[in-house]
């Protein structure tokens, strides 16, 4: 019996794919059996009535056996030994399809060649070993941020595996099939790092067409070609390409490499500068410091020195004592005058 079912899904094996083998064993292992039930069983046994076979069948191949039918003869226990066998039989079927539809569907995901279903996302379009890990971890280490990682063709599987956070899309990045497997249309923000000027171009013309709106950081190694990315869109956010933690301070808050570009340029809204608190000088915290600065000078206290050392942002109960230094931005320069004479 064993013999017969193994030989049998060998030859139905190699004509059915999919789920259609275990379907057709099944089928048939119930209407042999029901048959041979008929004929061993006694004309008046209810165990081969229509409405109670299937529900036997169906216990018993399961190896459940509730008990509530069950054969009576020599030959029906054989019979009903069939049913177990077979019942097993289209189990381990089953069990091995669906094994193989998993391995199938993790393996197609890890070599880039599915289509994701992601919205309100970062991708990343361009992959340069060791550069790229460093900006996932960084781009998917707030609240977790779903990253759609596009890399060329070289790049044969997902080489990120182990970051629950990180998707994987292989193809040719500037192409339309790949902006749509990477649901580019629905992102969030996309980071073009291309691997060199001229492909950073091209790719930000396929992701601007794909979603004019979308948040666009792209690295430049030359900056002095951002003109022509901006011909493409004049709000897209050109970064220096050596520059990859920028890049990703870009993609999470929009707008941040202007901040640090005015702060840096000559005749911008605000300069750095830094003041070395005065004896006497009444201040007994930072909080006392930024809300003086703030009201009279129009300044903004980022950090203060004191014998510890450095400290950016820091508590606004901090103490300030005697040869502390402060480090504003502000439209100019304060002096230790203006500061105790408009204390």
């Amino acid at each position: 019996m064993i013999f017969f079912l193994s030989r049998l899904s060998r030859l139905l094996g190699s004509r059915l794919h999919g789920w259609r083998l275990p379907l057709v064993v099944i089928v048939l292992v119930f209407l042999t059996s029901w048959l041979a039930m008929a004929l061993v069983e006694p004309a008046d046994s209810p165990i081969v009535a229509p409405g109670n076979y299937w529900w036997y069948f169906v216990v018993t191949a399961a190896t459940v056996g509730y008990g509530d039918f069950f054969p009576v003869s020599t030959a029906g226990h054989v019979v009903g030994t069939y049913v177990i066998v077979g019942g097993i039989v289209t189990l381990t079927l089953l069990f091995t399809r669906l094994a193989d539809y998993l391995q199938s569907a993790r393996g197609k995901r890890r070599r880039g060649v599915v289509a994701l279903d992601l919205a309100d996302h970062v991708v990343v379009l361009g992959y340069v070993p060791g550069r790229t890990e460093r900006m996932l971890t960084e781009l998917s280490a707030e609240s977790s941020t779903r990253v759609a990682l596009c890399a060329w063709d070289d790049v044969p599987e997902n080489p990120v595996p182990e970051n629950a956070c990180v998707s994987f899309v292989r193809g040719d990045l500037a192409h339309a099939d790949v902006m749509a497997r990477a649901c580019v249309a629905r992102a969030r923000t996309v980071v073009v790092d291309g691997r060199d000027d001229n492909e950073t171009l091209a790719i930000a013309v396929a992701v601007d067409h794909a979603n004019p709106g979308v948040h666009m950081v792209a690295a430049l190694r030359d900056l002095g070609r951002r003109d022509n990315l901006r011909y493409v869109n004049p709000r897209i956010a050109c970064v220096q390409w050596h520059m990859p933690t920028l890049i990703t301070e870009e993609a999470l808050d929009p707008g941040i490499t202007d901040v640090y570009s005015d702060l840096m340029s000559e005749g911008g809204h605000g300069n750095t500068y830094s003041l070395r608190l005065p004896d006497g000088h009444g201040f007994a915290t930072f909080g006392d410091c930024q809300v003086h600065l703030g009201r009279t000078f129009g300044a903004t206290v980022l950090a203060v020195r004191t014998a510890e050392g450095l400290t950016v942002s820091p508590p606004w109960d901090t103490p300030v004592e005697r040869g502390a230094t402060l480090y504003y931005v502000g439209r100019s320069r304060i002096t230790a005058g203006e500061l105790t004479s408009a204390r």
